[in-house]
């Protein structure tokens, strides 16, 4: 079976652990999520399920074909698998998957920062403050000589658009899971602001 789910992010809060310490935590709202079709090796080249989340108030014309009976999902999102024998369209997926003490790979989609400079980007230390120098303090100084090789290399580190873009955070551990209340809480912070899509997977290498 799927060792993922689809969830939101709800926000942060404080737990006390067992020995007295008080862990931050990440609370997520996770499922339950319906399997909404089956991809397989000989058919598609790959084996995969792909999962429904949230309810759409509305679906375009193929939309409502592809989940016909299944549902009205706002998300729809596929799990790689290693074997799809025994999955059948329809079936749920909930947080009882999930139990205290695992650890899980979340995806999600960073907070955008819009345009930013190097310092705030790459944390850079900026120019002198002193010596005369008056309006070098956030610049990011060389970026390359001049003869040789004559060009910027590619991937330099510049200032440019900041956030919004897909980071997963591994190895977080479960703290609760509670299949009553779709809630899962991670410790630790999961990328993106509250209620922001995320995709959560059992971690493969483990403590």
């Amino acid at each position: 079976m799927t060792e993922g789910i689809i969830g939101r992010k709800l926000g942060m809060t404080q737990v006390f652990e067992e020995d007295g310490k008080v862990a931050a935590v990440t609370a997520i709202e996770a499922g339950p999520c319906v399997i909404t079709q089956i991809k397989t090796v000989d058919k598609d080249g790959y084996n995969a399920v792909q999962l429904g989340f949230g309810q759409a108030k509305r679906l375009s014309s193929p939309l409502r074909g592809h989940l016909k009976g299944l549902g009205q999902f706002k998300y729809l999102r596929e799990f790689r698998l290693d074997d799809v024998k025994e999955i059948e369209v329809g079936q749920k997926i909930d947080v009882s998957r999930f139990k205290a003490g695992e650890l899980v790979d979340i995806t999600g989609i960073s907070k955008g920062k819009g345009f930013a400079g190097v310092v705030k980007r790459h944390g850079f230390a900026g120019g002198p403050k002193t010596h005369g120098q008056s309006d070098r303090h956030r610049a990011p100084g060389s970026i390359g000589a001049s003869t040789s090789p004559g060009r910027v290399f590619k991937g330099l580190r510049m200032a440019g658009h900041m956030g919004n873009r897909q980071v997963t955070v591994r190895n977080l551990e479960i703290v609760q899971a509670d299949p009553e209340r779709n809630l899962l809480l991670v410790k630790g912070a999961v990328p993106g602001g509250r209620n922001g899509l995320l995709l959560i997977k059992k971690s493969r290498k483990g403590k």
